[in-house]
């Protein structure tokens, strides 16, 4: 015996070794466990606890082995080799997964292998982009009578699209009918009429509720629009319903809402574009309560993406979905919404933000409370104190260098350096450009 074959005996099965004492129907599972997950080795003729029992080796007996794999669908090559008393079938990974026996789906699962049931199945078709929601032909959909001419010629122009092409040809190139003509899942979130009656799990619920806990409701709104407008609705419903501060130190007066706008839109687009949609339990839900907004949609983290990786690498579960709102700017780049909310919030004075992942996706926006506000009173003195050290030290430094220097965002900077003039600690002398810093009073640091 080959002294490999020796050294994975004595190491007994794994994750990508199989002992089977006899050919039985279970053969073509574990190799359709194995085609589904990373390849693997079967030995016939070897034991669970890895003794060699021998088997048949002849011509029949090899012929038996192929009848059991043409079960395998689809068609996969796996080498067989015969020794003296076992055989070894080697399994390669597949490259056109999901593979399938006449039993069901499989998957290895450390040294065994698993049957899929419908919920896994869909996940694994997922994870190998096998099959998508948007994808899919929406059967209810009647192309005339739930087409929406308004949705799509506001599409065209958000998206800079001529609308002297053929209505037909356009849709087909955005990926939103199928061959026939027929309408699929994007192309019903983006140009049904009324998405309730065709995807009603795809509609926006936004509620307000008096206090802190899910008692009073105060309003709530169902959005069954087209998805653009449904984002565009659950944006304004969460201003309408949240306090915007009014600052006048220019000329024209500044608006500061409690949530940066930038980090509303980016959340809410998230929600709706990432959500899993296979899950037709759930709508996305927008809550809105005295302290805190919460944006929450069905799925974790799509398939493929690390909690480690969260917030850095993108790993999008509706491609097509988030494909056609880059082409109408809603989504500046993907895989950046998580970090320009991340900065927007921490520009931002009046809301801190978290992010959860345990089956259903969150962003709560919380209103900072006084204790906050202390914290952050003190991390602004402690920023006025750098920044007047830094002045002393360079009198021509700019609020630039200031702001990388500090830590700080350029914004903070600003408003920092205006609350140092008022106080009269700090003067200008000169224009932005060939100017210079004056600490004019030092005892009032």
């Amino acid at each position: 015996m080959d002294e490999w074959i020796e050294s994975v005996v004595a190491a007994g099965e794994g994750y990508h070794i199989e002992f089977k004492e006899s050919l039985d129907k279970s053969f073509v599972e574990e190799v359709c466990a194995f085609a589904n997950s990373n390849g693997g080795k079967i030995f016939l003729g070897i034991s669970d606890k890895g003794v060699i029992k021998g088997i048949q080796t002849d011509n029949i007996f090899r012929s038996r082995v192929q009848d059991s794999l043409r079960q395998l669908q689809p068609q996969l090559d796996v080498k067989i080799e015969v020794y003296e008393d076992f055989i070894l079938a080697d399994v390669p990974e597949g490259s056109e997964k999901p593979y399938a026996c006449s039993k069901g789906f499989f998957l290895r699962n450390g040294a065994n292998s698993q049957k899929l049931n419908r919920n896994e199945i869909i996940a694994f078709f997922q994870k190998e982009g096998r099959i998508r929601f948007e994808e899919l032909r929406n059967d209810k959909a009647n192309f005339e009578n739930d087409f929406d001419e308004r949705a799509f010629r506001n599409f065209l122009k958000l998206a800079g699209i001529t609308s002297s092409i053929d209505k037909m040809d356009l849709l087909r190139n955005l990926d939103c009918t199928t061959d026939d003509g027929k309408l699929n899942n994007a192309g019903v979130l983006f140009f049904a009429k009324d998405i309730d009656f065709l995807l009603n799990h795809a509609i926006v619920v936004c509620v307000l509720y008096k206090g802190t806990k899910k008692v009073h409701i105060l309003d709530k709104k169902d959005f069954k629009e087209n998805i653009v407008e449904n984002i565009d609705n659950a944006i304004l419903f969460v201003k309408r319903h949240t306090n915007v501060e009014y600052r006048i130190e220019k000329i024209q007066r500044e608006e500061i809402p409690d949530i940066p706008d930038i980090a509303l839109r980016e959340a809410i687009i998230n929600a709706v574009c990432h959500r899993d949609y296979f899950d037709r339990g759930s709508n996305v839900l927008v809550e809105v309560f005295d302290d805190r907004v919460e944006i929450t949609n069905p799925g974790g983290l799509p398939s493929g993406l690390k909690p480690s990786d969260f917030g850095s690498l993108s790993v999008a579960r509706n491609p097509l979905i988030a494909s056609l709102l880059h082409r109408i700017d809603y989504i500046e780049k993907v895989g950046t919404g998580i970090s320009r909310i991340k900065q927007a919030v921490n520009e931002n004075e009046k809301t801190s933000v978290e992010f959860s992942y345990d089956g259903h996706f969150s962003v709560v926006f919380r209103k900072r409370d006084a204790s906050s506000e202390k914290s952050s009173e003190k991390s602004s003195e402690k920023s006025s104190e750098k920044i007047l050290r830094l002045i002393s030290q360079n009198d021509e430094i700019s609020a630039k260098e200031l702001a990388e220097l500090v830590e700080i965002s350029s914004r903070a900077v600003e408003k920092q350096i205006a609350n140092l003039k008022d106080k009269g600690i700090l003067k200008r002398i000169g224009p932005d450009k060939g100017g210079h810093w004056e600490v004019a009073d030092q005892s009032k640091k």
